[in-house]
């Protein structure tokens, strides 16, 4: 059972199990798991699963992983932060890229990619051990698809 459909707006940066995920998940209202859940709480399944527009963060690192909600996160901002990226990206300078309080990207040229430091900073309130930042290296990440990415993206969330 997998309630949470990726089919909204996503961004992945990273390869295999070192990566950081900025998505915005849908509940898929037909699933058993959110249907019995919807029975529970006394709603129809199509009302438990809401509107979609919840903003959340995922990342893994090898040994751990973990996820949390970004409350209050809109759509205009994850654009901004795609945009901003891009424009960092086109410039070929190092540069630092912040999504508000909960990521901040490094990156630097080398060759035809660029290679990308996350700084995951979860909300205060999560879950015992998900608070603490993590620092995730994911490595040389080639430009082509980082902008073809972004680009996916901003067209996802338009």
């Amino acid at each position: 059972m997998s309630p949470i459909v990726v089919g909204g707006p996503e961004l992945f940066l990273g390869a295999g199990d070192v990566y950081v995920a900025l998505l915005r998940p849908k509940i898929d209202p037909a699933d058993p798991g959110v249907r019995l859940a919807a029975e529970q709480a006394g709603v129809t399944p199509e009302e438990f699963a809401g509107s979609g527009d919840v903003w959340a963060l995922m990342y893994e690192d090898g040994p751990g992983h973990g996820e949390f909600e970004l409350p209050g996160a809109r759509d205009v901002e994850a654009d901004g932060f795609a945009e901003q990226l891009q424009a960092a990206l086109a410039s070929g300078e190092p540069f630092t890229v912040e999504a508000g309080d909960f990521l901040r990207l490094e990156a630097g040229p080398s060759g035809g990619d660029w290679v990308v430091t996350a700084r995951v900073t979860p909300p205060e309130g999560e879950e015992e051990g998900a608070a603490a930042p993590r620092t995730l290296e994911l490595g040389a990440l080639p430009a082509a698809r980082l902008l073809a990415d972004l680009e996916d993206f901003r067209r996802a969330i338009a």
